[in-house]
């Protein structure tokens, strides 16, 4: 129920999960996996809308690389959760094949199945040859990708039957999100009439135009009658500030390493990260995680709706980057019982 100002309160909107399934120092794909799934079947349990992940390759710091595969994994764990991409960097596959993936996805767990597509290649430009196998692809034709991929699902867009068939996938109603840190995608979706998934937790500085072109590029379609922005936002929640801001150097020595171009596994939290950092890096690693909500519960729940405030947003996907897996449980924890959605803490 809406606000006397008018304005959302945290407990009208939808939280979700935004996994990286991040391999920490010390540890294993194996064990990030099943520390993925520990944690699905506990933000199932607190009231979260959707648990997604993410598509990298060539970093040994994320085990979600082959992110169908993992969908199926927490899908399979859990019983209720939306569980799907945010996203599938479609310009690194055959439309044909996604389909497929996911048309199996969601006739294994009907009506579970998201579908969030990127267009950035999640990785390096050697990588992202080695997955495409063409110098040529470079994303300029994710429109016409986006156009042949949604036809699988529905062959009326393409004008009716075609030779070639997604099945399983063909008649499906997958949704598709768009997925964006500009101003490209946030177009896009507003033109065909989909919901949107801004990257917020590292292009802060994007969002509110990315909303607004969203907003008001967006034309009524058989999937929306009007927009759906969601936004993401790096949380690291603790019992107190103090705490939070610690386990958070994990967060900023992961984006250190992207920024030194040596991308690792996840570090352990540091008491002071000005012995890590130059003045230089510390203000470009602002720019990049300005929006993250570090603290307590009463600043994380302050930070949020300010955050709400300035994005009206319909639904924040949360990311945290956290180096043990107890703490991470627990950050997710006080958010769902700060936003109202855990059921738990929220009876009514």
């Amino acid at each position: 129920m809406a606000s006397e100002s008018n304005q959302k309160q945290l407990s009208d909107i939808k939280f979700s999960v935004l996994d990286l399934s991040p391999i920490v120092v010390g540890g294993t794909a194996s064990e990030s996996l099943k520390n993925t799934l520990d944690l699905a079947q506990h933000v199932e349990k607190w009231g979260y809308t959707r648990y997604w992940l993410a598509e990298h390759h060539n970093m040994t710091g994320i085990a979600s690389s082959a992110t169908s595969v993992v969908i199926g994994h927490v899908a399979g764990g859990t019983s209720k959760i939306r569980v799907g991409s945010g996203g599938i960097m479609l310009p690194n596959h055959a439309p044909l094949v996604i389909a497929e993936q996911f048309g199996t996805l969601e006739s294994l767990f009907p009506g579970r199945i998201d579908l969030g597509l990127g267009r950035a290649p999640g990785t390096d430009q050697l990588t992202a040859y080695a997955l495409r196998r063409d110098k040529m692809s470079n994303g300029e034709d994710f429109p016409e990708q986006v156009e042949e991929l949604r036809a699988y699902f529905n062959p009326s867009l393409a004008g009716g039957s075609r030779h070639v068939r997604a099945v399983p996938g063909e008649g499906l109603n997958i949704p598709i999100w768009l997925l964006g840190s500009s101003g490209f995608s946030a177009q896009m979706a507003g033109q065909l009439g989909l919901p949107f998934s801004f990257a917020s937790h590292f292009s802060p500085k994007n969002t509110l135009g990315a909303l607004r072109l969203y907003r008001t590029s967006f034309k009524p379609s058989d999937v929306l009658d009007k927009p759906y922005a969601m936004v993401g936002v790096n949380v690291i929640a603790a019992e107190t500030d103090e705490k939070a801001k610690r386990l958070a150097t994990s967060m900023q020595q992961q984006f250190l390493a992207l920024i030194r171009n040596n991308p690792g596994q996840l570090k352990p939290p540091v008491d002071n990260m000005d012995e890590i950092w130059t003045p230089y890096e510390m203000a470009a690693l602002e720019q990049q995680l300005g929006s993250s909500i570090i603290g307590g519960p009463e600043t994380v729940k302050e930070k949020l709706q300010a955050f709400l405030d300035e994005t009206q947003a319909d639904e924040m996907i949360v990311n945290a980057q956290i180096f043990d897996h107890y703490d991470r449980l627990r950050s997710y924890e006080i958010v769902s019982d700060i936003t109202g959605i855990n059921p738990a803490s929220n009876p009514l």
